[in-house]
């Protein structure tokens, strides 16, 4: 395993950042760009810890602020999905073997769907020793849940319509949908650093959601907190 320096982590809401600020040492808060950026120790590493707000623009930006300010080595994106494989359960989890964003649409320029037009790549791949480590910590403390590698697709939508899952399913065989992990994987690709975007699922993306969502986000969130934590400490 690679050593990391400064561990930068993103969650889109207080509730997904919360329970691991309250676990850091010699803090000090700087904000920027309306966000609280909470630098600290953890597990004796050096971390910082903030909370992007929700959708694709907060995101990247939150992701380039830890980069300019904090040099951060690596930056981990925790929070919670809508699951749009049918094999992937509510409270389990998904780590992101790539990610793209759903919503970039330059087809009439002659682009495929999700092509970033004038950009190498559109399809932006987490880092495999942090998946690797990820899994294995997983297996150690997270065992009665399960543990996929997968697509993660961004949009600024929150998907609970069950035609427009089989619409992001169709055109990229995705397995979980959310508002922010492809804008922090398309920054992190753009500054080289590596990146991993873990996703507790907390509803199945379709006209479910209403009545899912409320009931599942405390155990989704609470499965990341606990991924992460022991995931710091092995880094």
């Amino acid at each position: 395993m690679r050593e990391y320096k400064v561990i930068g982590i993103i969650g889109a809401m207080d509730e997904e950042v919360s329970k691991l600020k309250e676990c850091l040492t010699e803090v000090s808060i700087h904000t920027a760009a309306g966000m609280d950026f909470y630098k600290g120790k953890l597990s004796g590493r050096e971390v910082v810890i903030v909370r992007s707000g929700i959708g694709k623009v907060n995101a990247a930006i939150c992701a380039q602020i830890l980069v300019d300010r904090y040099q951060v080595s690596v930056i981990i994106n925790t929070g919670i999905a809508g699951s749009l494989n049918a094999d992937i359960n509510i409270g389990d989890i998904v780590l992101s073997e790539d990610a793209l964003q759903h919503d970039m649409d330059a087809v009439s320029f002659g682009y495929d769907l999700a092509v970033i037009p004038r950009m190498e790549t559109s399809v932006f791949k987490g880092d495999e020793n942090l998946i690797k480590l990820a899994k294995t910590v997983c297996e150690e403390q997270l065992s009665d849940i399960h543990v996929f590698t997968g697509r993660v697709v961004s949009g600024d939508q929150f998907i609970s319509d069950k035609k427009k899952k089989e619409w992001l399913i169709s055109n990229f065989q995705a397995d979980c949908t959310e508002m922010e992990g492809a804008a922090i994987a398309h920054a992190a690709y753009l500054n080289q650093v590596p990146f991993l975007i873990i996703r507790a699922i907390s509803d199945k993306a379709d006209d479910s959601a209403h009545m899912d969502y409320p009931a599942f986000e405390a155990m989704a969130i609470k499965n990341s907190v606990i991924l992460l934590k022991n995931m710091i400490e092995k880094m």
